[in-house]
């Protein structure tokens, strides 16, 4: 392929720097439950968290590998730094952060992020929380915005955390969940009160820095009736030559009537595995909105489930993912009605080149009891040269007869005659691509958060150099 026909790679430069770990603060690598008990001495957990850790290391030695995906044969996770002692407690005060986390931070536009569009902000550097921050009136109006191990010793949160701590994900549910219940470190917690609608977006950013480290913050929200909360998740980590691990968790509890939209951009660097779990309950009338997007690793799992427990119970997921070389990617999402009257919504756009792999599985289970639902799923993929791959893998398990179901895909390269179409009313050849990939991408793009949105088009449209393929 030529220079004139080249269409660049995603530039990941603003995510590729980075600062010297020191590592006797590195707790080993292995997985034994010696370095299990050493994690839950180092965060003073509670008994049962210590005996939940070590249940989930005994199970994630009997469970079998991940094998029906795209290969991790190459994870070697005996090998991945676990746990890393923070060099900074949890602040809330920016000024005390450490300079060099303080920096990484900047760089990536956190602090800015805060102060102009935020109401609160999380920002985890390799295994912990660095600093915690939510504003005055959101504290006032009842809700919790911290880090989970905080709340988890706090007395007014600590048995709410004990009962809904890996409800939802199981360390029985695979291996890397078993894994996550062993050595997870960091994440947030959130709770929003009966009727607290939270305009304003809550944002935590997730950083790994080390190298050959793995990270494994736990997320859990809580959102009582009739709430509203938008969280945002940010991720990457700089790139490496030796493998990097994602093994989070996401627990989301929405409300009867309430509402959470989450959104996520993963940008982790082509070095990185990422397994990630995410999940939903949401009870009657509630609603809960994925906005996702990939655009990192070198090999992803990701597939957010939603629950849909209550009558009238609503899901949609938004994704778009970018494969480029070096990546498969393997997204999708799972819905599960399981009250009458429930409905769900996927639309999901995949752009693949230079020999990247983007695979779209999706689950819709309808139960028996489910009488009246309804599930639409969309998704599209193009392919930007004749290397590159692109698969849809839907499944659908329908128990009742009383349901409206549909499913359509389309996967294609860019239509020659659109471009010409284009080129004749003045456009260039590269401006014609360019804006037909952009178009491609709008409907998903624009659910994104502002910032993000502009900086998916900048990764996928701005920085194109001639024709695709």
């Amino acid at each position: 392929m030529s220079e004139k026909t080249k269409v660049a790679d995603i530039d990941r430069s603003r995510y590729d720097f980075r600062f010297e770990e020191d590592e006797s603060n590195y707790l080993g690598s292995g997985l034994t439950p010696e370095l299990v008990s050493d994690i839950s001495h180092e965060k003073g957990d509670p008994e049962w968290m210590r005996e939940l850790r070590l249940k989930s290391l005994e199970i994630y030695n009997k469970t079998k590998m991940v094998d029906w995906g795209p290969s991790i044969n190459e994870l070697d996770v005996s090998r991945i730094i676990t746990y890393i002692r923070q060099k900074s407690r949890m602040n809330t005060d920016w000024n005390d952060v450490p300079d060099d986390i303080k920096q990484t931070f900047e760089n990536l536009g956190i602090p800015q992020a805060e102060r102009e569009s935020l109401a609160g902000v999380g920002a985890q550097y390799d295994s912990e929380l660095v600093y915690h921050n939510v504003r005055k009136e959101v504290a006032q109006s009842g809700v919790v915005y911290t880090d989970l191990e905080s709340a988890m010793h706090d007395e007014r949160y600590a048995e709410m955390i004990k009962k809904h701590f890996m409800k939802l994900v199981p360390p029985t549910d695979h291996k890397f969940a078993a894994l996550h219940g062993a050595v997870w470190s960091g994440g947030s917690f959130v709770y929003v009160p009966k009727g607290v609608r939270l305009e304003i977006p809550l944002q935590s950013y997730f950083r790994l820095n080390a190298k050959g480290a793995g990270q494994f913050e736990h997320t859990l929200i809580i959102l009582e009736e009739d709430s509203y909360l938008h969280f945002i998740e940010g991720c990457s980590a700089p790139k490496y030559y030796e493998a990097g691990l994602h093994a989070g968790c996401v627990e989301l509890y929405v409300g009867k009537n309430a509402t959470l939209r989450y959104s996520t951009i993963e940008n982790w660097s082509k070095n990185m595995y990422n397994l990630n779990t995410k999940r939903a309950l949401v009870s009657e009338g509630g609603k809960i909105e994925w906005v996702s997007g990939s655009f990192g690793s070198h090999v992803s799992y990701l597939y957010p489930m939603s629950i849909l427990n209550g009558e009238g119970a609503r899901a949609e997921f938004t994704g778009i993912t970018f494969a480029g070389e070096g990546q498969n990617l393997d997204t999708g999402a799972k819905m599960v009605h399981n009250a009458p009257n429930t409905s769900s919504y996927m639309n999901t756009k995949s752009i693949s080149k230079s020999g990247g792999i983007s695979t779209f599985r999706s689950a819709v289970v309808v139960n028996k009891n489910a009488s009246g639902s309804k599930s639409s799923v969309s998704c599209e993929s193009l392919m930007l040269d004749s290397i590159s791959r692109s698969d849809t893998i839907p499944a659908m398990d329908i128990r009742t007869k009383y349901a409206d179901i549909g499913h359509e895909a389309k996967i294609g390269r860019i239509s020659d005659e659109s471009v010409f179409y284009l080129m004749s009313r003045g456009m260039s050849e590269q401006d014609a691509k360019a804006m037909i990939v952009r178009g491609f991408a709008d409907n998903v793009s624009k659910e994104l958060p502002l910032e993000y949105a502009m900086e998916m088009n900048n990764l996928i449209g701005l920085e194109m150099h001639g024709s695709i393929g």
